[in-house]
């Protein structure tokens, strides 16, 4: 029986740690030479990478702090949760749209500063109150960037609510698709979003298109009076812009889950301390559906849910599996043909598929390759590791 050693370098989820049988995992915050890392937050850009290694999970959506790119190159696959935080966010994001409509928080600091009792309390509190004057949500225009699993729930919800609600996402899978409204209304670009929404959340991923997505030219397109809420990465928002904005009074609030020093200098932002997916549901959905997808990778090859790996799900048919991460470059799938028909190894089943440069390569044989049959095959241009599966016991 095979035992893996799993790294946390964030404090995971026990719901999540629990489905690691102990007699076949062996799982601290200080191993030398682990199989896989689990992680949240932690910073592994800097962190040198073992030998050992075979995947990485982060128990999250975002992966900005791991070198996804760099594993990539290693042949190893990055798991990650979309969709385990969704609710949670989605319910933090319309706090936040309420807060900001209302004017809760700087309410709340007022009433805070009142002195006196009774009559005298009383005159404070009305003739405080006239500075505090909000909106309410029906009749007006939420743009959401970004129909993920977090932005449809958040579309949804606003249209509850009663707020006309635009919707923008040229990506959107059929799943999520399926999952929208059809009351949300597609907008035709991201101008076109910014110059018909009161109020614009952003739910995508920071890539380098996605980098100050909300940016001076696209704020000056808005209503006056707008509200930007950005509950995703900080560097999706141009703050610098926002700032102007605000001053200007061309923005009402700038809601926000990652405060600067400039932004909680503003009155007129809402910062909360990355509170997004702080939920214990949040926290146990994602360690699930983590460790179940690490997991299943380590015992059988599966990949789901990867950020960099193609989803590759091969039923197994035999205790002999081989597992071949490579290059998508032609030819590849002959050579290791090749090399097992050497050995004159039966192929049980196989599976192959590729995500833009990176194929993977799951093998059930009829008898176990040789050493010999192995170093072959990793010997081949463009493989980037060589696995055989371990035979667990039922």
């Amino acid at each position: 029986m095979s035992t893996f050693k799993v790294r946390t370098l964030n404090s995971i989820a026990v719901a999540g740690l629990d489905r690691l049988p102990r007699d076949r995992y062996e799982v601290a915050s200080e191993l030398a030479q682990p199989d896989a890392v689990l992680l949240r937050s932690y910073k592994m850009h800097d962190m040198p990478l073992p030998s050992s290694l075979l995947a990485v999970g982060r128990a999250g959506a975002g992966t900005n702090n791991i070198p996804v790119a760099k594993l990539s190159k290693l042949g190893v696959p990055v798991f990650n949760t979309p969709g385990a935080n969704a609710n949670a966010v989605k319910e933090l994001v319309i706090a936040g749209l309420l807060m900001a409509a209302r004017n809760v928080p700087q309410a709340l600091d007022f009433v805070r500063t009142l002195k006196g009792t009774g009559e005298e309390l009383d005159k404070a509190v009305e003739s405080g109150k006239k500075a505090f004057v909000g909106f309410e949500l029906p009749k007006r225009t939420l743009g959401v960037v970004g129909l993920g699993a977090i932005g449809v729930e958040v579309a949804n919800a606003a249209l509850r609510l009663g707020m006309n609600v635009l919707g923008y996402d040229p990506t959107i899978t059929v799943q999520h698709a399926w999952a929208l409204s059809s009351g949300v209304q597609k907008a035709v670009n991201l101008d076109d979003l910014f110059a018909r929404a009161d109020v614009v959340t952003v739910h995508v991923p920071l890539t380098k298109s996605t980098d100050k997505l909300v940016n001076a030219g696209r704020l000056e397109s808005m209503r006056r009076g707008g509200v930007i809420l950005n509950f995703s990465r900080d560097a999706i928002v141009d703050s610098d812009a926002v700032i102007a904005a605000l001053n200007a009074g061309k923005l009402r609030s700038y809601v926000t889950d990652f405060p600067t020093r400039a932004l909680l200098d503003n009155p007129k932002v809402i910062c909360l301390p990355h509170l997004g997916a702080s939920t214990v549901e949040a926290e146990e959905n994602c360690a699930v559906m983590v460790v179940d997808n690490v997991r299943e990778f380590l015992e059988n090859g599966n990949v789901t849910r990867s950020v960099n790996f193609p989803e590759t799900v091969l039923q197994r048919t035999r205790p002999n599996r081989v597992a071949i991460p490579h290059k998508n470059v032609p030819n590849m799938v002959a050579q290791i043909l090749t090399c097992l028909a050497a050995q004159n190894i039966n192929i049980a089943d196989m599976l192959n598929h590729s995500r833009d440069e990176l194929s993977y390569t799951l093998v059930d044989l009829d008898t176990q390759p040789t050493e010999a049959t192995l170093e072959r095959i990793r010997g081949i241009d463009g493989i980037l590791s060589v696995r055989v599966l371990p035979i667990l016991d039922a």
